[in-house]
């Protein structure tokens, strides 16, 4: 089965560009008849955060608009761009958003996996943290979930990405820490997936892997420096298909919005490779 991942939309009000030139809107249609066209359709599709650029009621209606014609089950995570009441108000219909109390955290089942939504927003502020609530919320679902193989999502990354005005914004160190030791516990756990840095990345992370995931729009300008500046490029647009099958377990698939030219055949009818 194929869960599908995309993360940092930033939608705006309509008509509006993000930065003042990334029609964002546009690129999330593009992406969404993408994934409609998948064969085979993923199962569900994740969006870890940044759902929204200013966490407004007005952004959230287009974003609404935006995903209406997507034919598979859509889950819904905040992230530091997000406002939590103002999501459950204008997507009132996921009854899921409201399962966790104060905060957007939820458990379902997505096929044979599942998939628990950690909320990683502190208000107003850029970089995520974990609370002992949330913290405690992970541990018991995990607990219940012994036996079952588990994609864990949540907005900020728990590791350190090298980019280091992102870095400065992820999940706070204290939070990770105390994150990974609990993901330690459970090895049912297929892989910790992330956004909000806009760019492919993989890492080791408490016995499983942590992946974050490109954006369908722009991208975080790839600058390995620890003083490089806050950017971004217009690289192409891309999102992840999680691949799970009971023997091999969950395998990701890095794939992008706009399709190239092909497929052409490597080999001649005959059966030669084509020379």
């Amino acid at each position: 089965m194929l869960l599908a991942q995309i993360s940092d939309l930033h939608i705006k009000r309509p008509g509006a560009l993000a930065y003042r030139r990334v029609d964002t809107a546009a690129y999330l249609e593009r992406c969404v008849a993408r994934l409609n066209a998948l064969e085979p359709r993923p199962e569900a599709l994740v969006v870890t955060g940044d759902l929204v650029d200013l966490g407004a009621l007005v952004e959230y209606e287009a974003l609404k608009a935006l995903l209406a014609p997507l034919t598979m089950p859509v889950y819904l995570l905040v992230g530091n761009h997000d406002e939590r009441e103002a999501l459950r108000e204008v997507f009132s219909e996921h009854a899921y958003l409201r399962t966790g109390g104060e905060f957007v955290h939820y458990a379902v089942d997505v096929g044979p996996l599942r998939l628990l939504a950690l909320d990683s927003q502190m208000p107003g502020q850029g970089s995520g943290h974990l609370c002992e609530a949330r913290l405690a919320w992970l541990d018991a679902q995990l607990a219940a979930s012994q036996g079952k193989p588990v994609v864990l999502a949540l907005h900020h990354p728990p590791f350190v990405s090298g980019i280091g005005h992102m870095d400065r914004q992820r999940l706070d160190p204290a939070s990770a820490k105390q994150l990974e030791a609990i993901v330690r516990r459970y090895p049912n756990v297929e892989r910790v997936i992330c956004g909000h840095v806009h760019r492919p990345i993989f890492t080791r992370f408490g016995g499983t892997i942590a992946a974050a995931v490109p954006s369908p729009a722009h991208q975080v300008a790839l600058d390995l420096r620890e003083d490089a500046p806050s950017a971004f490029r217009l690289e192409p647009p891309a999102f992840a298909l999680h691949h799970y099958t009971p023997a091999a377990g969950l395998v990701t698939h890095h794939a992008y919005v706009d399709e190239g030219e092909g497929p052409f055949p490597f080999y001649e009818t005959d059966g030669n490779l084509i020379d």
